[in-house]
């Protein structure tokens, strides 16, 4: 059974920072692209970021880009998420998801497996 957890979310000021982190369990996901995702209130889950296998390669939605980024450490299975200069439309639960091949994609329906999520909130 493979799990994936998420912790790091919380309440933080507009212009401030969280990490969030991915922990991965019950397979290796050394070689396999992680991404995270969110959804806001009322909206659809969208795009955040993505890093292939191996972290050589890492993608990131327009409205991240420049704030937000994404890392991992095969060593411990995780992947972590930099969230810099937060602003209020950040606000969602947070989701991070994994594939089991090393390419990276965008779409949610890519992702077979998925964590429980973990609430950021970022007040103006």
């Amino acid at each position: 059974q493979v799990q994936l957890v998420e912790s790091g979310g919380g309440l933080v000021q507009a212009g401030g920072s969280l990490r969030l982190s991915c922990a991965a369990s019950g397979r290796t996901f050394s070689n396999a692209a992680m991404a995270w995702f969110r959804q806001a209130s009322g909206k659809e889950r969208e795009f955040v970021a993505s890093i292939s296998g191996s972290g050589a390669y890492r993608y990131y939605a327009d409205s991240v880009k420049g704030r937000f980024i994404i890392f991992r450490d095969n060593g411990e299975n995780t992947v972590y998420l930099q969230m810099n200069s937060l602003k209020a439309e950040d606000t969602a639960v947070y989701y991070c998801a994994a594939r089991s091949v090393t390419a990276t994609a965008k779409d949610s329906s890519d992702y077979p497996y998925w964590g429980q999520g973990t609430q950021v909130t970022v007040s103006s």
